[in-house]
């Protein structure tokens, strides 16, 4: 049995049967099949939106986590959690994932820019789809090469870089194929 904290958009508790419920009732004006979650999903900027609506909500970044651990999906993308909830798709965990997208992806990028996919998709695995977001590649990009400068001479311009980013996202949330 796992036990959760979960409060109403009035900051009433509630337990993770009601918050689902909830969750579920709302999820419909958010998105209306699987597909459309994928789509959503898979550009960073449209994903950031639909999270910033879900915790309009009530259903913020927290209570989301809080959920994937309830139905033991804790190493699952939000993504899993949310198509779990609305369609009844079994989840994958993010290695899982990455392990059955890694050719698609790769296919995609020169051995330069495949070694740093590699190093965003392991930090994509044990930290969440957070460090999927567009704001997150600066950081990423100076922890891998030291530098903007240095990233730069390896993988290409600064817009680049940035499309390479969003672009192999699509590939990392296509329909999965086990």
């Amino acid at each position: 049995m796992t036990a959760g904290s979960f409060w109403s958009a009035d900051v009433a508790p509630i337990s993770p049967v009601q918050f689902i419920e909830r969750l579920y009732g709302d999820l419909p004006e958010l998105f209306n099949s699987e597909y459309e979650l994928r789509a959503i999903w898979s550009q960073p900027g449209t994903r950031k939106k639909r999270l910033d609506g879900l915790e309009e909500k009530g259903y913020g970044i927290e209570q989301l986590a809080e959920l994937s651990r309830v139905i033991e999906a804790d190493n699952s993308d939000l993504y899993d959690v949310l198509a779990y909830v609305s369609f009844a798709v079994p989840t994958v965990t993010r290695e899982e994932l990455v392990s059955y997208q890694q050719d698609k992806i790769y296919c995609y990028y020169s051995d330069k820019q495949q070694q740093f996919l590699s190093f965003v998709l392991d930090h994509y695995v044990s930290q969440g789809v957070g460090e999927l977001d567009k704001d997150k590649l600066p950081n990423l990009l100076e922890l891998k090469y030291d530098s903007i400068r240095d990233a730069m001479d390896e993988l290409g311009a600064v817009p680049e870089i940035s499309q390479m980013f969003v672009g192999f996202q699509k590939h990392l949330y296509a329909a999965v194929s086990r």
